[in-house]
């Protein structure tokens, strides 16, 4: 596949739709829609030379035998969902202030240690080059209702069992999904 152009298509507050146009190794033109949290894609380099755009909480408590998790209203499928704490980052932020501030926003839970930081992903890479920071790490306090009238959030911990069972009829963000499958099981 041979990149070509790419030529934006509509500019939203909060992201980007662009069209890409490739040739294929037959020499067939390939238009290719995506959509994406920079307003200034202008090149090649510009899909994949990005920084983060958002960090990703695996938050587990101080035992390591519950796991945090969002039940969340998500507008794109009109539908609650379990998910992950997650969040933008805001310009300037580290992501430890970022992860720090959506814990606390989303959660009211205090941010206690982040024990990794995994290397930038693409968090839906059929359609965008949005990408995040997945941190793992531990926390503490009471939960609170997100801060935000914009979301709707509950948090709850969950046990391995309890998450054995949600997963079995309950719809989830792909990621939280298979970290979840996998978490409950060791």
């Amino acid at each position: 596949m041979q990149y070509r152009n790419i030529q934006k298509i509509h500019q939203g507050k909060y992201i980007t739709r662009y069209d890409i146009t490739y040739e294929t190794e037959n020499g067939n033109p390939k238009n290719y829609e995506i959509v994406s949290r920079n307003p200034n894609l202008h090149n090649e380099n510009d899909l994949h030379d990005n920084k983060a755009d958002a960090v990703v909480m695996i938050i587990h408590d101080k035992t390591g035998e519950k796991i945090l998790l969002n039940y969340e209203y998500r507008m794109a499928v009109s539908e609650w969902i379990y998910n992950f704490p997650a969040g933008l980052m805001d310009e300037g932020e580290t992501v430890a202030m970022s992860a720090e501030r959506e814990l606390r926003e989303e959660t009211g839970l205090q941010l206690v240690e982040i024990t990794e930081e995994w290397q930038a992903s693409y968090s839906a890479v059929g359609f965008s080059n949005e990408k995040t920071v997945v941190i793992v790490g531990t926390a503490e306090g009471t939960i609170q209702p997100s801060d935000s009238d914009m979301e709707e959030i509950v948090a709850h911990w969950y046990t391995k069992e309890e998450i054995r069972q949600l997963l079995r009829n309950k719809v989830f963000a792909s990621r939280t999904q298979a970290y979840c499958a996998v978490w409950s099981r060791i």
